[in-house]
């Protein structure tokens, strides 16, 4: 018998300092870009979306690929993308961390449109109200200090 998986995950992260640096003009490659990784690594992008200061992935991960791993080559091999490709150029990299969140795959369809809206969103809402709504939703303890 085969192995059977349906790991759907909205991986969320933020540039360094939340600076405002991801232009709309250049995002659309980025966001290519980060999809060839994930295919690389046999994972399946619904949606990838975001704004200035920080990105959302919604991707199905491959039963042998590790989350802290990939978000790791995710973020070093797009940072490397960025600056080689001059796409933005007052990047200076993504946050330490990051934020991954699991979802039933009957949540998919609006979990794409979240993110597919997220410049809608971003015009009432800041990258840390949403993270903080995030963490809540899911249960997650946090220390505020820690998102500032």
């Amino acid at each position: 018998m085969g192995t059977f998986t349906q790991i759907l995950y909205q991986i969320v992260y933020s540039t360094k300092s939340r600076k405002p640096v991801l232009h709309k003009d250049n995002r659309p490659e980025l966001f290519k870009y980060i999809w060839g990784v994930l295919k690389n690594k046999k994972c399946h992008l619904y949606r990838i979306g975001g704004v200035e200061d920080h990105i959302h992935i919604v991707t199905h991960i491959h039963p042998m690929i590790a989350l802290a791993p990939l978000v790791k080559d995710i973020k070093v091999s797009s940072t490397e993308y960025i600056k080689s490709q001059g796409l933005f150029p007052d990047f200076d990299g993504w946050q330490v961390g990051y934020s991954a969140f699991t979802y039933a795959y009957k949540a998919k369809d609006n979990l794409i449109e979240y993110v597919k809206n997220q410049e809608e969103h971003h015009k009432s809402l800041t990258f840390v109200e949403e993270l903080k709504s995030l963490l809540r939703e899911h249960g997650i303890e946090f220390d505020e200090k820690h998102l500032d």
